[in-house]
């Protein structure tokens, strides 16, 4: 079995009350319900409109401060709503690491929702990551598993399909990684990222249209290619077209190429990693099936 890190600090909604209370005895009375035990965070919804966000283990306190200082300025650009935060916690010695509460972002999860279901969500995805990727300031981090050239991510990927069980299309998955691996490498301005950009962390509305996207814990400064990547882990190949249309000129077909590259990666790490959590394994196996259609 391969599944989810275990939590270094398991967060109970015991402990969230205390720390709303100490230090925003404004929203203490306002009720609390876990919605979500993720690979680095907790998210607790807190009353209507907000939510906390918690990490569960030491690796993801950078990302936590991460959502803190970029947010807001991704907010401001965005057509959708974002989480952004209103408060930025401090540790106390109930919980050891900084945290936030963030305005909560109503929808829902693309995951949840078969592939007839997302094509509403197309266009508006697309402007939201025109939106997005703007050129980062030079403080903005490089993540070291994100936006990076492919070259970084060859040992791990082709590990993964060393696993037969798991990959039995693995020649052609090898082939598509070949192509990717020689696309020409992004030699522009580093760019805003979300970075962790797949249905379960973006919403919809009712009409199947974009309402918002959330977890910006892997925000920071790459190769855009990481992103666009969601088209294969989101869309069917007719709606992955109108998709792709909808960058214009703004993508160049080398862009593209890494991207499904991506995709690749992306959904291999979900298919190897998710033995424990099915909702994630199932978007895995949709994007390889998507990644070998083309």
């Amino acid at each position: 079995m391969a599944g989810m890190p275990p939590a270094t600090v398991e967060v109970s909604p015991a402990v969230v009350h205390a720390l709303i209370r100490d230090q925003r005895p404004d929203l203490a009375g306002r009720s609390l319900v876990r919605i979500a035990n993720g690979w680095d965070n907790a998210t607790f919804r807190l009353g209507a409109d907000l939510a906390v966000r918690l990490p569960r283990r030491e690796e993801a306190v950078p990302l936590v401060l991460h959502e803190q200082r970029y947010l807001p300025g991704i907010a401001g650009r965005s057509p959708v709503p974002v989480p952004v935060p209103v408060h930025a916690g401090w540790p106390t010695p109930d919980f050891p690491w900084p945290w936030s509460i963030v305005r909560w972002v109503p929808g829902a999860p693309a995951a949840d929702a078969g592939p007839a279901d997302r094509e509403h969500a197309a266009d508006g995805l697309a402007a939201f990551l025109l939106s997005l990727h703007v050129p980062a300031e030079a403080d903005v981090p490089v993540n070291p598993v994100r936006g990076v050239p492919l070259a970084d991510r060859d040992a791990v990927l082709l590990e993964r399909l060393a696993d037969r069980e798991r990959y039995p299309g693995a020649a052609g998955l090898k082939a598509v990684w070949a192509e990717a691996r020689a696309a020409s490498a992004w030699d522009r301005p580093a760019m805003m990222l979300h970075g962790d950009l797949h249905p379960a962390n973006i919403l919809l509305a009712a009409d199947g249209s974009l309402a918002g996207v959330i977890d910006f814990g892997d925000v920071g400064a790459g190769d855009p290619a990481v992103d666009l990547a969601v088209g294969w882990l989101m869309f069917d190949a007719g709606t992955r077209q109108r998709f792709t249309g909808a960058f214009g000129s703004s993508v160049d077909s080398a862009t593209w190429v890494r991207a499904r590259g991506w995709a690749l990666v992306l959904s291999t790490a979900m298919v190897s990693n998710s033995d424990d959590n099915p909702r994630m394994f199932s978007v895995g196996e949709f994007g390889i099936r998507q990644v070998l259609e083309g």
